[in-house]
C-alpha cells in the first residue's frame, strides 16, 4: 500500500496538485461527490449502533455525537440520531454553554471525558460505519492506494486522537483503518 495522507478541504485543488504530484486525491467530507461522502461522519448509513447503549441506534455517527453531549445549559438530544439530511447535526458551546459530556449507558449513565467518549462511543460508532457501510468505498480506496498514494481532504486534519484541543479527523480514522493502525489506548 502506498502512502496515505490528510490535508485541509479548504486548500485550492491547484495547490494540493502542486504539492502532491502523483496523488490522487479524494474528498471525503459531507460535501464530497459520490461514492466518497459515505464516508462523512454526516452521511446517514442507518441502523448504527450506539455504543454503550442497549439497543438504540443511529442514522449517522455525527447524530449520535451530538445527541450525546451533555452542556450546562442543555442535556442530550437524541433526536439528532433521528436526522437524515446530514444538516443541523452540530450542537455547539455558543448556545449551550461549555461540553460536560458525553452520557454513556442510557438516560441513567455517567458522563464520559472527552477523551474516554471519543474511544467509547465516537471510535467503536465510526469503525462501525466504514465496516458496514463503507466496503466498496473503502475496497476502492485500497486499490487506489496499491496503484499511486492518496490524499484524503477533511475539514479537520488532526489524526491524533489524544490531541484533544482539535476535532479528530475522521479522514486520518480512514487512513488508520486501511492501514490495520486502528487507535488504541
Amino acid at each position: 500500500m502506498h502512502d496515505i495522507r490528510v490535508h485541509s478541504r479548504h486548500t485550492p485543488r491547484a495547490k494540493l496538485e502542486k504539492k502532491y504530484p502523483g496523488f490522487e486525491i479524494i474528498d471525503v467530507t459531507s460535501r464530497a461527490d459520490d461514492p466518497w461522502v459515505k464516508f462523512s461522519p454526516f452521511y446517514p448509513h442507518g441502523g448504527i449502533p450506539v455504543p454503550t447503549w442497549e439497543g438504540l441506534t443511529s442514522e449517522s455517527v455525527e447524530g449520535l455525537w451530538q445527541g450525546l453531549k451533555v452542556f450546562e445549559k442543555e442535556g442530550i438530544d437524541l433526536g439528532r440520531m433521528e436526522i437524515t439530511s446530514m444538516k443541523g447535526l452540530k450542537r455547539t458551546v455558543r448556545k449551550y454553554g461549555d461540553v460536560l459530556g458525553h452520557l454513556t449507558g442510557g438516560e441513567d449513565g455517567e458522563l464520559l471525558s472527552y477523551l474516554d467518549a471519543r474511544f467509547e462511543i465516537y471510535l467503536p460508532a465510526y469503525a462501525w460505519a466504514l465496516e458496514h457501510g463503507c466496503g466498496e468505498e473503502l475496497e476502492a480506496l485500497r486499490v487506489l492506494a496499491a496503484e499511486k498514494p492518496v490524499l484524503l481532504l477533511d475539514y479537520e486534519t488532526n489524526g491524533d486522537v489524544f490531541e484533544l484541543a482539535k476535532p479528530l479527523s475522521h479522514a486520518w480514522l480512514i487512513a488508520h483503518y486501511l492501514q490495520d493502525n486502528w487507535p488504541e489506548r
